[in-house]
């Protein structure tokens, strides 16, 4: 970070426990660092994350709010609506768009060394004409990565410091610490090696202070976008959400509707709401 000056970055800030880490050790490297906090408050947020956020804000003149330009429930009907993940979603986009190509081939029936990788058997039905949900990876791009783009580049702040870790799986195991376009530094990933553990540890023995969210009675282990269809631990957030944040819960099962109701369908990531009685399992 010498060798570009602290005047060159910005750390994408999103309220959750891996960033807030991120900005702890930065000050702890940089001592009166003036280096810009950005977060992108998308209307998705956990309402406990946009607390925590606007609180810094009010006292600490580094953490910045911005908006994306573009409303969440617009963009999910033009662009499409994420399903799974980010690769499943681009993948499907691909092929709505441009039909069976060598990437979307190679993703539904993957040779072995990526076999899994690939696409789930029991979500292929997708890649077929009867699938009518339309669906791409472009949720996170238009809600945070954009608007913060468009913040880099109208600051003159062309690189940026992120809290990925790899252990969270995904496209982050590709990613490295630090990551070039071409010859040009992109982005600081100093975290993208570090355990849960470690970070747990260091919270603790650092006395670093979370969102609400991660405490009971919510002891949510990861915050990200309130309800994203991405989220592993889907069920288990909604359920807590329900009981805790019945207006949150309503609200995601109102942006995701499409989603949710295909997931609770197929029976994947979320269970049925219904009610069923001895016909329905005479039936099946």
């Amino acid at each position: 970070m010498r060798q570009y000056g602290e005047d060159q970055f910005i750390i994408s800030y999103s309220g959750g426990k891996d960033s807030t880490v991120l900005s702890a050790l930065v000050d702890m490297a940089i001592p009166d660092n003036k280096i810009p906090r950005v977060y992108s408050d998308t209307g998705i947020e956990y309402n406990l994350n946009r607390e925590f956020v606007y609180d810094k804000i009010a006292n600490d003149d580094r953490f910045v709010a911005i908006q994306p330009k573009v409303p969440i429930k617009k963009m999910l009907e033009e662009d499409g609506y994420p399903f799974k993940s980010k690769e499943h979603s681009q993948m499907l986009y691909q092929y709505q768009k441009n039909g069976i190509s060598k990437s979307v081939k190679r993703y539904l029936y993957p040779d072995e060394n990526r076999a899994r990788y690939g696409c789930p058997n029991c979500l292929k039905y997708q890649f077929t004409e009867d699938f009518k949900i339309k669906v791409s990876d472009k949720c996170c791009y238009n809600l945070k990565k954009k608007p913060i783009a468009d913040y880099q580049k109208e600051h003159n702040r062309p690189f940026k410091i992120l809290g990925m870790r790899a252990e969270e799986g995904g496209n982050r195991n590709k990613v490295s610490c630090l990551a070039f376009k071409g010859d040009k530094l992109y982005s600081f990933n100093p975290l993208i090696v570090v355990k849960e553990d470690w970070m747990n540890w260091f919270v603790d023995e650092y006395n670093i202070e979370l969102s609400k969210l991660y405490y009971p009675p919510y002891n949510f282990t990861r915050s990200g976008c309130r309800g994203c269809p991405f989220n592993l631990n889907l069920q288990s957030d909604l359920d807590i959400m329900k009981e805790l944040m019945p207006n949150e819960y309503k609200a995601s099962e109102v942006i995701w509707k499409p989603i949710y109701e295909e997931y609770r369908r197929i029976g994947y990531r979320l269970k049925d709401n219904k009610q069923k009685d001895i016909f329905d399992y005479l039936n099946k």
